[in-house]
């Protein structure tokens, strides 16, 4: 009776043995489902751009029959009317991408020490203000922004659509800061005070240095929402030079005899520096964004 009620020794590490196998296959497989699942859409863009007619229909082929690499080709020489501008795009979106992550790391950083750093009387009233740009759609702010930039004479500028994706960007970014400055002991604050530094110091030699990882991942953070938006710009640039990829890959949408080859080309290229941002900087971005979430 007893040995029935309370197992062995030799009983419990076989029954956890197997726990734990359980999980971990169970594991693996909830994470290759999610993998293919993931994947699928980015391999059949990559089925169209290597097929030589651009055909976008699923025909249950895995590997096209004559897949060639032109269309990555036309991308480099521009030979092909319909992709001979995408450079001057690539600039553009690298333009606004950059500008809006520099202006959403400063910002963030200046106000976020402001704040957290420099005892300021309600400055709970100011991030919470901040935050109120997110109870409101996007799109609904559309009409006053453009308006805004109309009349100072940035509308159809490249910094309209920068002023615009920082307004959006900053606030979350705020947010972070502030709970990962929270880590910081402020006796480092008064340690520097001592020794005369000023408050310029003090953010330059100590806040910049110890909030690195947090910088990294809001500053990824803005030039990833500025490289994916495709609605302000489209409404704030209306000329061609100012032309970013986003709103290109659009354009193809509105012909109907544009070859999707050319477009799913691309937009793998047009994918390729988020992913190499994210890697670059994906140690920081979970530091960061891991002692964000755990200071409160």
């Amino acid at each position: 009776m007893i040995p029935a009620l309370f197992p062995t020794r030799q009983q419990r590490p076989a029954r956890y043995r197997i726990r734990r196998i359980a999980i971990e296959a169970g594991s693996v497989v909830l994470g290759a489902t999610i993998l293919i699942w993931s994947l699928i859409p980015v391999y059949n863009m990559f089925l169209i751009a290597v097929d030589p007619t651009g055909h976008n229909e699923f025909t249950w082929e895995i590997w096209p029959s004559q897949a060639t690499l032109h269309a990555f080709i036309a991308l480099w020489t521009g030979d092909v009317e319909d992709v001979r501008d995408v450079w001057p795009q690539f600039g553009n979106s690298i333009y606004i991408g950059v500008f809006v992550m520099g202006f959403t790391v400063l910002i963030s950083s200046l106000v976020s020490f402001a704040i957290g750093r420099m005892h300021l009387a309600r400055s709970w009233m100011l991030t919470n203000t901040a935050l109120l740009t997110y109870i409101l759609p996007s799109s609904t702010l559309i009409i006053p922004f453009q308006r805004v930039m109309h009349a100072y004479g940035l509308l159809d500028n490249p910094w309209a659509a920068i002023a615009a994706e920082v307004t959006f960007a900053t606030p979350y970014a705020i947010l972070v800061l502030l709970h990962t400055a929270k880590l910081i002991p402020i006796e480092l604050d008064d340690a520097a005070r001592i020794d005369g530094a000023s408050v310029v110091q003090l953010y330059l030699r100590i806040y910049v240095p110890l909030m690195a990882p947090a910088l990294a991942a809001v500053g990824a953070y803005a030039l990833l929402f500025a490289w994916n938006d495709y609605f302000y710009q489209y409404m704030l640039l209306m000329s061609e030079r100012n032309t970013t990829v986003a709103m290109a890959l659009e354009q193809f949408f509105d012909d109907d005899d544009a070859p999707w080859n050319y477009m799913m080309a691309i937009a793998i290229l047009y994918s390729l520096p988020p992913i190499a941002i994210f890697y670059a900087l994906r140690r920081y971005m979970a530091a960061g964004l891991t002692a964000g979430g755990t200071s409160g």
